[in-house]
């Protein structure tokens, strides 16, 4: 790092990747800047800097082997930062730069035979709660949150019909014809968790297949407004909450019971109507307003790859005069970013969710429904470009009605 650059960071102050410190720093609370920072994005610890801006400049001896001493004693899994020292900050002031990337596994503080797991938020190194612990775990890999038992749960929460549906005609396997054959089907299959003479129903079992969804899992619903111009508006033309299994119900001539996806799309349907349009000089075509499958497909991954321990919290599903938007909450999982989706990089949060919806044909093998469905689906359509974003705690993605400058 430059002198020009370091200045550019101080003068920036300190935020969620940025923090400075006195180079007196104790090991202990050095180890918690970094955890708290390595949990999150990475970031960067300027030693010889006051919370102001100041340049005090560092006066350690071995202040290097002090950093990488106390990264490998009090940091679990061990941390190995960059190291730097920038020369003559102010003159006769040395300022050391101690950054560290975004951990693969979650790190924490072992002291005096005690871990102690820490997050960033804004400009304040904290201790996380455990419901920010659930989430870094998961978004490591490390917890599956699909296969948590759902608490007060049996196999009489969730819908015999449509599993019957699915494991019979979906998969085309044996049915069973008792409870104890379904109880080891769906221990099988992890619709069940593992927990003697109770049995719950997992996350992902309920949110599929369950009978009653809401009264256990309050966040799993999609709460779908339909505004009659181009921002919020408290007098909407429409507002439902939709509530349901993901899973349709088939019968012998198609669906019978709608999943949350066809309430959803139904909702779209009816909110956006159709356009219509001349073509070769005379003839009158109807088309919908957006292309079905873009819908289809965005609402998928809403439901899909939402991080469901946010709980209380729903996707919203807006139609604007513009626009639809669709807003998962969480952040996005696994490294990815809006530019690698446009692309098709695949990761998921849920993955049993991500299998079955994929099973009933909601989602493509190649896991190419973004680059495909939405984005070439809406240029070949209207030829306008959806957004995709990342904002804080949710995920975003908007459709375009036609080409305009962007709000």
């Amino acid at each position: 790092m430059t002198q020009a650059q370091l200045l550019e960071v101080i003068r920036n102050g300190e935020g969620s990747g940025v923090e400075f410190k006195r180079d007196v720093i104790d090991n202990r609370a050095f180890a918690k800047e970094l955890v708290a920072f390595a949990n999150l994005r990475g970031g960067v610890l300027l030693l010889g800097v006051d919370d102001d801006g100041t340049v005090q400049g560092i006066a350690r001896e071995n202040l290097e082997e002090r950093v990488m001493t106390a990264c490998r004693d009090k940091i679990r899994p061990e941390l190995i930062p960059y190291f730097e020292i920038v020369r003559e900050m102010e003159p006769g002031k040395d300022v050391a730069v101690v950054r560290v990337d975004r951990g693969w596994s979650v790190h924490h503080v072992w002291h005096d035979n005690h871990r102690t797991y820490y997050v960033r938020v804004g400009s304040q190194s904290r201790e996380a709660s455990p419901e920010e612990l659930e989430r870094l775990f998961q978004q490591r890999g490390a917890f599956r949150l699909e296969l948590r038992p759902v608490s007060g749960s049996n196999m009489d929460n969730l819908d015999r019909r449509r599993l019957e549906d699915y494991f019979g005609r979906v998969r085309q396997q044996a049915v069973p014809t008792d409870d104890p054959g379904w109880r080891n089907l769906l221990l099988s299959t992890e619709f069940l968790s593992e927990e003697p003479e109770t049995y719950p129903c997992t996350v992902a079992g309920m949110l599929l297949f369950g009978k009653n969804v809401n009264r256990f899992l309050a966040q799993a619903g999609i709460d779908a407004v339909a505004y009659p111009g181009k921002e919020k508006d408290y007098a909407a033309r429409e507002r439902q909450s939709l509530r349901g299994p993901m899973a349709p119900l088939f019968g012998a001539n198609g669906i019978v019971e709608n999943g949350l996806v066809e309430q959803a799309v139904e909702f779209v349907r009816r909110n956006t109507g159709v356009e219509a349009r001349l073509e070769g000089g005379a003839r009158r075509v109807e088309r919908p307003a957006y292309p079905q499958e873009a819908i289809r497909e965005t609402i998928v991954n809403a439901l899909v790859h939402r991080d469901y321990l946010l709980s209380s919290t729903d996707i919203e599903l807006s139609v604007y005069e513009d626009r639809i938007e669709a807003v998962s909450p969480g952040r996005l999982p696994n490294g990815i970013t809006p530019e690698r989706m446009r692309v098709g990089c695949r990761a998921a949060r849920n993955q049993m969710l991500k299998d079955v919806m994929r099973d009933y044909g909601y989602l493509e093998h190649m896991g190419m429904g973004i680059p495909r469905k939405i984005i070439k689906g809406m240029r070949d359509h209207n030829g306008t470009e959806p957004d995709l974003v990342e904002e804080g705690e949710r995920f975003i993605v908007r459709l375009w009605k036609e080409k305009k400058e962007r709000l």
